[in-house]
């Protein structure tokens, strides 16, 4: 996150918002920074990503769904929108160690323990933690002592639009996003890829939102796709996994999603 706060520094908050004398490498600067850039960041990648997929992706005719919410797409966003600011909190101080150089990534391919090899497979080696991460803090999430505080929030829409993707209980949201924080204080991991894969899992999570239920035949036994992400909000006790199912496999009955069967 520092390449983000050195630019943002460079072209707008050092010469237009803090002026010269308060040093960029603040911790209090830093940490005010880097809440704004989470918030006006995420509020930016949500609506973007969402919007373009309701519009150009989203099955429409589930609008009509017996279990859509009267001004469902209005409440989710809401959701989000008070969610985020009280999210980022914990999220920011994450960033902030991050920034101080506590954790493992790393600004040049030459600094990587295998060169560009390991560039390439931290891709892999980032999804496969966090998927089975997520996958046991949502399972967490829904024990009963838990579930009814936190995650039910979320379990609200029964059928998500794409607006649904971040309409989270803030801790839940926070929790859930852990693993992608925690990973680069274990695993080195290249700066920029890191922010690609940060892109890429909030564009993955509205996806598994859309209503677009088309996943490659050999690919849906494996791929926790749009199809098995509404069956666990219809039905609640299947596929806890975000990216693949795997750990449902494993630590839970798996299903073959209902929506895939019926096509």
């Amino acid at each position: 996150m520092d390449l983000v706060l050195n630019v943002a520094d460079h072209f707008f908050l050092t010469p237009y918002v803090y002026g010269p004398n308060w040093p960029e490498d603040d911790l209090l600067r830093q940490i005010l920074s880097l809440f704004a850039i989470a918030n006006i960041g995420g509020y930016l990648l949500y609506f973007i990503t969402a919007t373009l997929s309701f519009y150009f992706i989203y099955d429409h005719r589930l609008l009509k769904h017996p279990q859509i919410l009267p001004n469902q797409i209005r409440r989710e966003i809401m959701c989000t929108v008070t969610s985020v600011p009280v999210m980022s909190i914990p999220t920011v101080a994450l960033f902030a160690v991050e920034v101080r150089g506590y954790s493992k990534l790393y600004d040049n391919v030459g600094d990587s323990p295998l060169g560009w090899f390991w560039v390439v497979v931290s891709c892999f080696t980032f999804i496969a933690f966090t998927d089975a991460c997520i996958y046991w803090i949502h399972r967490f999430l829904h024990h009963r002592t838990v579930y009814k505080h936190l995650h039910k929030i979320h379990h609200t829409w029964k059928v998500p639009t794409p607006f649904a993707s971040h309409a989270f209980h803030p801790m839940d949201g926070f929790l859930q996003s852990c693993p992608y924080h925690i990973y680069p204080f274990l695993f080195p991991l290249h700066k920029i890829t890191y922010l690609a894969l940060f892109v890429f899992v909030n564009i993955w999570t509205v996806s598994i939102h859309d209503g677009d239920y088309r996943v490659p035949a050999p690919l849906q036994p494996f791929v926790n796709g749009c199809a098995h992400h509404t069956d666990h909000h219809l039905f609640y006790n299947y596929n806890y996994g975000q990216f693949f199912t795997l750990w449902t496999g494993l630590g839970a009955p798996s299903a073959t999603p209902l929506l895939l069967k019926e096509r």
